[in-house]
């Protein structure tokens, strides 16, 4: 195995606490048991990304195939938590000495946005419920922790940009020209729809699409909001699974 391969193996072993310890199941049936192991792992743990093995994978073999093609553009995770896949991002660039690609790390660094609860009661419950408020925390992260985290792993240089704000203020006047990858993790149907009417056309042909909720049902309405773009985008280009909750695809025209 090369060197750099071993290195990035390394790399997301660090960032998801698994190096000696093992990531919760994603695909459990089980759904007590899953969240019971993800409260301990990710929100208490020391990871700094929520993406299972799995999913940083499939974002490597993404990455790996745009540098490897020639696919022009920046890369960009809307909604990063503890900033751990676009400190994954940023490292696969350095790795493979891309010096003329940008990774732009999107958050609102405050939590989630409040649903509409009569458009999307369901979200709107999860948001409210007791294990939202009292274990994720609504999932809030400062841009100052993930910066720290970006520095911790020797990351943070100028072609890292922070987009801080809800995606429907910070999204529409972002400065970014062309995207490679575009990796979707704002949770909800508005967020998710946000990232796609702002960024899409940005995304250069070859390029991928990754939405990480796409698979979930019990409390979001994420894969609506991707099934409504790409039938009034008329997408045809396949979703590809990852594991059970997170679809991709490639754009072809």
């Amino acid at each position: 195995m090369e060197a750099v391969e071993l290195y990035l193996n390394l790399l997301k072993r660090s960032l998801t606490n698994t190096l000696f310890e093992e990531e919760p199941d994603a695909d459990n049936p089980n759904q007590t048991s899953y969240v019971s192991g993800f409260i301990s792992h990710y929100i208490r743990g020391f990871a700094i990304s929520m993406l299972p093995i799995a999913r940083f994978d499939n974002l490597q073999s993404c990455i790996l195939d745009t540098i490897d093609k020639g696919v022009p553009g920046d890369l960009i995770e809307t909604g990063v938590w503890r900033g751990g896949a676009t400190i994954f991002m940023r490292a696969m660039l350095k790795a493979y000495g891309v010096n003329d690609k940008r990774v732009w790390v999107a958050d609102s660094f405050q939590g989630l946005p409040e649903p509409d609860a009569e458009k999307f009661p369901v979200e709107a419950n999860f948001h409210n419920s007791k294990i939202m408020k009292s274990y994720y925390n609504n999932f809030a992260v400062s841009l100052e922790e993930v910066a720290a985290n970006f520095k911790a792993y020797d990351m943070l240089d100028d072609q890292v940009k922070f987009l801080k704000g809800w995606f429907r203020d910070s999204l529409p006047t972002a400065p970014i020209e062309k995207l490679s990858i575009i990796r979707l993790d704002g949770d909800y149907y508005e967020s998710t729809m946000d990232g796609l009417i702002n960024l899409y056309d940005k995304l250069s042909i070859g390029g991928y699409v990754i939405v990480d909720d796409y698979g979930e049902d019990a409390w979001t309405n994420c894969r609506q909001a991707v099934d409504e773009f790409r039938t009034n985008r008329k997408i045809e280009d396949p979703l590809l699974r990852v594991d059970s909750r997170c679809y991709y695809w490639r754009r072809t025209s």
